[in-house]
């Protein structure tokens, strides 16, 4: 199989939806894996680590969806990734679709198979993909909050302590 990485495109967001470490497992299982150019900068992997974890380098997400029969993402495509999907593909990422018409439209018109992280659901009703996400979600608020109660953010300057 091949899978698939394109550097993400949503704004601010700097994450990447695999580690070289990721990418070892994957080869060493008999995938291959293709990662486009500075994918993993916004979390200061370089390219090199990724070949040197057995993955090869592409110029362009559309090499790169062009050649993947599985994409893995963070974040839902957006509008100008939608024609680069190929019938029979698949997707994984979070995707949103509820509020997200015209994606859910792309993926059934492109016959892609889109696998929502969030919705991904052990046995036991557990989401071990989502759970992580709002963890993280639930420290940054109090971040967030702080930042937006400064007298600069239009706050009361409260400080918390």
């Amino acid at each position: 199989m091949i899978i698939g990485v394109p550097k993400e495109i949503k704004n601010n967001e700097n994450r990447v939806a695999i580690t070289p470490g990721g990418v070892l497992a994957l080869v060493r299982a008999g995938h291959k894996v293709i990662i486009e150019k500075t994918a993993g900068e916004g979390r200061d992997i370089c390219d090199k680590e990724y070949t040197d974890a057995g993955a090869e380098i592409r110029t362009s997400n559309v090499e790169l969806f062009k050649e993947a029969d599985v994409i893995v993402k963070v974040k839902e495509p957006l509008k100008n990734e939608y024609d680069l999907f190929k019938e029979g593909q698949a997707l994984f990422t979070y995707l949103h679709l509820a509020p997200n018409r015209p994606l859910t439209e792309a993926l059934v018109r492109k016959k892609v198979t889109g696998i929502a992280y969030e919705t991904v659901q052990l046995a036991n009703g557990h989401l071990p993909l989502l759970a992580p996400m709002s963890e993280v979600a639930g420290r940054m608020s109090i971040q967030v909050g702080a930042y937006m109660l400064q007298k600069h953010n239009g706050g009361r300057g409260v400080l918390l302590g």
